[in-house]
C-alpha cells in the first residue's frame, strides 16, 4: 500500500515518489532541530549533566550505592555496602573535556529527544501501513518511549554503577593504581546504559513479530532454554565478569521475555478473535442475501 495524504478536498490520495522524498526531508529536518534544542540544552546545563548525572556514578554518595549499604546493613552483611570507588577520572588530551563536553550533549540530547524521533518515524511509516494495521499499532510510541526509559534508568542505576564499581576496584597488584581516563569511563557509563536500554525493547519488538506472524508464543515457549542461554551471554556481554552483577541483569531481561510470551498470546488471541468475528458477520450477510 502507497503512502498517502490528503488533497485539497480532503480525500486521500497516493503520494508520488518527489512527495515521498519531501515528507522524509521534512520528518528529518524536525528531527535534527529537536536534537539540537536539546543537546544546546545539555550543554548549557554543564554543571548539572557532568557532575550530577555523568560524574554521579564515580561517587560514593550516589543513589545506588547508598540502597545498597541500606539493603547491605538490613540483611547484615555489610560486604554489600560501597562506601568507597576506587578510582580516580583523569584526562590526558589537551582537547579532552571540550570533546567529551560535546559528544556528551549530544547523547543526552539524542536520549531525551527519542520519543519525540521515535513519533517522527512513526508519522512517516503510518500513512503507509493499511487501516488494521494502524489500529493494531496504537500506542507503539508511548509503550516504546516507556520501555526505552525504563531500560536506559535500569543501566544508568544498576547496570552501570556495578559494572564502574566491580572494574574500579579490580586490581593485580596493591601497588597499581587505577587512574581512569574520562573517555574510558564515559563509554562504560554510556555503553551500560545504552544497551539496557534497546534490550527493554524486547516486548515492543515481540509485539510487532506477532503481529506480522514471525513470532508465536509457542515458539518462544519451545525456544525458551536457548533464549535463557542467549540472555546470559548479552548480560556477560553488557556487565563485567561479576557474578552478582550478571544475575541482577538477567533477571530484569528474562522477566522481559516471560513478558514478551504473554504479549504473542494476547497478540494471537486478538487476530483469533477479530478473524472469528469476520467470519460471522460474512456468514449473517450470506445469510441475509
Amino acid at each position: 500500500m502507497q503512502p498517502q495524504q490528503l488533497n485539497p478536498s480532503g480525500e486521500p490520495h497516493e503520494m508520488s515518489f518527489i512527495d515521498h522524498l519531501e515528507a522524509l526531508r521534512w520528518h528529518i529536518i524536525r528531527s535534527a532541530i529537536a536534537v539540537v534544542v536539546f543537546t544546546t540544552g545539555a550543554f548549557f546545563a554543564k554543571e548539572f549533566i557532568f557532575h550530577d548525572v555523568i560524574l554521579g556514578p564515580s561517587r560514593p554518595d550516589f543513589w545506588t550505592y547508598r540502597m545498597f549499604c541500606k539493603f547491605g546493613a538490613w540483611v547484615h552483611a555489610p560486604d554489600l555496602c560501597i562506601d568507597k570507588i576506587g578510582f580516580v577520572i583523569q584526562n590526558r588530551q589537551m582537547s579532552g573535556q571540550l570533546s567529551m563536553h560535546i559528544s556528551t550533549s549530544f547523547m543526552v540530547g539524542i536520549c531525551l529527544t527519542f520519543p519525540y524521533l521515535f513519533w517522527e518515524i512513526w508519522r512517516f511509516v503510518k500513512p503507509g501501513l493499511y487501516p488494521h494495521e494502524r489500529a493494531n499499532s496504537q500506542g507503539a510510541v508511548f509503550f516504546v518511549s516507556l520501555l526505552f526509559a525504563l531500560g536506559l534508568l535500569f543501566g544508568y542505576y544498576v547496570a552501570a554503577p556495578l559494572s564502574i564499581n566491580f572494574l574500579a576496584g579490580y586490581v593485580v597488584d596493591p601497588t597499581i593504581e587505577n587512574q581512569i581516563d574520562m573517555q574510558s569511563y564515559l563509554s562504560t557509563l554510556t555503553t551500560m546504559s545504552l544497551s539496557c536500554a534497546f534490550v527493554f525493547e524486547l516486548p515492543m519488538i515481540v509485539f510487532f513479530l506477532a503481529k506480522a506472524g514471525i513470532v508465536s508464543p509457542e515458539i518462544m515457549q519451545v525456544y525458551r532454554k536457548h533464549a535463557i542461554v542467549v540472555i546470559l551471554i548479552i548480560a556477560a556481554i553488557i556487565t563485567p565478569p561479576d557474578i552478582s552483577a550478571q544475575i541482577i541483569v538477567t533477571i530484569p531481561i528474562l522477566l522481559l521475555y516471560e513478558l514478551s510470551i504473554h504479549i504473542a498470546r494476547v497478540v494471537r488471541r486478538g487476530d483469533a478473535a477479530r478473524l472469528n468475528a469476520k467470519l460471522a458477520r460474512q456468514q449473517a450477510a450470506e445469510q441475509g442475501a
